[in-house]
């Protein structure tokens, strides 16, 4: 198992790791429960298209037996003075042989299961901290398109207009880039009333895109926020009208329409036709249809494609066709 991982044949993701790493008393009992052959649980892994064995349930417990046999934990057990302090290095070879002898019993979710079912097994089997959608598909589409969403999450543009309210720790921030690339590079029409599926889809597009392709989708995303930026401020992305004060929540469905509506306009062009802009879409939000679909069942393929619409035709009549 240790040189499996070592060989990359067993997906680790990194960013999960640091969000979500035992304390090192814990790691001890673990290696504690293997010397004292204590049954371990199940491990749960899903087999990716490329045959990569990704850790949906273990991944802990894999990190650990992994850090000690390579020496990097020392063992933390005040109770136990044979124990205490010990790398692995230090242990009797009786005990070192104990360790490296335990059987591990790992189901596998085979890669022709549906989308949905995944995530369904992967939250129903996780045994540590709850985990939120967009990290389960982080962990089971790694490649460049989940390394996009890390890599834009962080930068200055988008903590300023999101105006860092997207958690970090759930990626939160990760899947409304998620939502901008699906909507941009699958469109709207592609959307069949699972947002999951529709992410997903997404991110297995991404995995296989040329760099330039990808630069390119950095550069639109830019572009749109700084649109938005500059035509509304604290307030972009979010449900206001012209004298609102106190900032509202960030809208999901208005990042949507408005993050890929403004991602083709240059921003000269945009801000020569800012006044009449601004009117169009307060003009829009005030809309009862168009607020409807923003605000209730979301999800459905009727809300979506209806906010679209009427998003795309007040952008287009103020601003015309896209400039860039």
């Amino acid at each position: 198992m240790i040189r499996r991982i070592d060989k990359g044949s067993y997906i680790m993701d990194p960013d999960f790791q640091r969000d979500f790493i035992w304390p090192t008393d814990k790691q001890s009992r673990l290696i504690e429960s293997v010397i004292m052959r204590i049954p371990l649980p199940v491990f749960y892994l899903a087999e990716d298209e490329q045959g990569r064995m990704i850790v949906v349930d273990g991944l802990q417990r894999l990190s650990t037996f992994r850090r000690f046999l390579k020496d990097q934990l020392r063992l933390k057990l005040p109770n136990r003075n044979s124990l205490n302090s010990n790398r692995f290095v230090d242990l009797p070879t009786k005990l070192q042989n104990r360790i490296e002898d335990c059987n591990l019993t790992f189901y596998l979710i085979d890669s022709k299961v549906p989308e949905g079912a995944q995530l369904d097994i992967f939250e129903r089997v996780n045994a540590g901290v709850p985990l939120t959608k967009q990290q389960m598909r982080n962990c089971l589409h790694m490649g460049q398109g989940t390394r996009f969403l890390r890599k834009e999450s962080k930068t200055d543009i988008f903590l300023k207009v999101t105006g860092n309210s997207l958690k970090k720790e759930t990626m939160r921030d990760r899947e409304f880039i998620n939502r901008f690339c699906a909507f941009q590079l699958l469109g709207p029409e592609y959307y069949q009333a699972d947002m999951d599926n529709f992410l997903a889809d997404c991110l297995k597009k991404m995995n296989d895109m040329e760099e330039a392709e990808l630069s390119e989708l950095s550069a639109q995303l830019h572009r749109s926020l700084e649109n938005n930026s500059m035509l509304f401020g604290k307030h972009a992305f979010r449900k206001h009208t012209p004298d609102q004060g106190k900032r509202s929540p960030i809208n999901a469905s208005l990042w949507d329409v408005m993050s890929t509506g403004l991602s083709r306009y240059a921003t000269d062009h945009v801000r020569d036709h800012a006044d009449i802009f601004r009117q169009a879409i307060y003009k829009l939000l005030a809309d009862q249809d168009f607020d409807a679909a923003i605000t209730l069942g979301t999800s459905s393929t009727k809300s979506v494609m209806l906010r679209f619409e009427k998003a795309q035709q007040t952008i287009e009549e103020v601003l015309g066709a896209h400039t860039a």
